[in-house]
């Protein structure tokens, strides 16, 4: 048997790995800027990490959601409090996808409607509702398409004014800082703007953090930045630290019954410990803080680069903006300088996702590389 063939494969093969370094079969190691796609938020095999999941493994792994869970409410009280998101309720399940399949289906029985406003260069994941809402036609199958979905300019008041005025729209979905679209965010006036908009129409606000949440942006979710309080909040990607999780925060006046959402993986033992790991590490080592702080050393740096048009982003979600596109850049990045960095949608944009445990010693090192080759 064969693998489907979907995934483009640079030639290097880790096998271990420890803080942003990656070591591969050849002993060679690599500096992670990326985090797998913005998953590795407190870094690989943080030691308190590896031993709380040890720890439960040797308790016990798995059982269905049908019995009493303990760990669940402990992960729920200890969220709520870490994130300051307490007026809200959780439901957990296994990915960013499956986060915002069901924020967008609580959406739906809410209102009683099922078209959705999302936004141009929007990437909320590869599932039906999902992949629907998702701006780009090549991965949403036919099958997908029947879903009726409204894509807005971002920053565009006066379209998103037109659509929504329709009176027809179950929710609208918006990353606070857009992912795989290329770092491109609501401006603040536009996020109140939507805000006012769904509670005057009756629509549901559903910021997508699966990317931009868990401390990445330098407040733990990134809607934090612009003082609204959305609906139903989606999660995933650093909450687990590379152990599949997601969830979504959905706000008190949505009142739950029996069956409404269902998963078979989602709330395990080892995810919730997993979770809490996260939760406890990003704590105690002030990890978020850490974010915040370190985008304006990111920032400083980067201004010295003459090849650079812009940095976009926020904490430690940023991206290198240059005039070219940058898949070459990124090939000899890893190949000259054994270092790992990230595409998107943007084919000039070089993307920096480390985890939320680099110094600015870190930094250096990446720009010290990224000069090298640029040189």
């Amino acid at each position: 048997m064969r693998l489907f063939d979907v995934y483009p494969l640079y030639d290097i093969t880790p096998v271990s790995a420890q803080g942003i370094e990656l070591t591969d079969e050849r002993g060679q190691t690599y500096l992670d800027f990326y985090g797998g796609h913005a998953v590795i938020s407190i870094g690989h095999s943080h030691p308190h990490y590896v031993t709380r999941l040890t720890e439960q493994l040797n308790q016990m792994a798995f059982y269905s959601n049908s019995i009493k869970n303990p760990l669940q409410l402990e992960l729920a009280e200890k969220l709520g409090a870490v994130s300051g998101c307490r007026d809200y309720q959780l439901f957990l399940c296994s990915s960013g996808a499956e986060a915002n399949e069901n924020a967008l289906k609580m959406a739906s029985f809410h209102t009683g409607k099922s078209k959705v406003i999302a936004f141009k260069n929007s990437f909320h994941g590869r599932t039906s509702a999902a992949v629907a809402a998702t701006d780009n036609p090549k991965i949403n199958a036919p099958l997908n398409r029947q879903q009726q979905v409204d894509f807005v300019p971002l920053n565009d008041f006066e379209t998103f004014e037109k659509v929504i005025a329709g009176g027809d729209h179950c929710a609208v979905i918006i990353e606070s800082i857009q992912g795989v679209g290329g770092l491109d965010e609501p401006t603040t006036e536009f996020y109140v703007f939507i805000a006012q908009k769904c509670k005057e129409h009756g629509v549901v606000l559903i910021a997508d953090e699966v990317q931009s949440g868990f401390g990445r942006s330098g407040k733990f979710f990134a809607f934090q930045h612009h003082g609204i309080e959305p609906d139903i909040i989606s999660m995933a990607k650093g909450m687990g630290n590379g152990f599949p999780v997601g969830g979504i925060l959905i706000h008190e006046k949505f009142k739950p019954w029996y069956g409404q959402l269902g998963t078979t993986f989602g709330g395990n033992h080892l995810a919730c410990v997993a979770t809490l790991a996260v939760l406890e590490v990003l704590e105690k080592e002030e990890l978020i803080e850490n974010a915040a702080q370190l985008e304006t050393y990111f920032k400083n740096r980067a201004a010295h680069i003459s090849a650079l048009k812009k940095v976009k982003g926020r904490g430690l979600m940023l991206g290198l903006e240059f005039d070219a596109e940058v898949g070459a850049l990124r090939k000899n990045l890893i190949h000259n300088q054994r270092l790992f960095t990230g595409g998107s949608a943007n084919k000039k944009l070089l993307r920096f996702l480390p985890a939320l445990t680099i110094t600015k010693e870190h930094i250096d090192l990446f720009f010290d590389k990224l000069i090298q080759e640029l040189s």
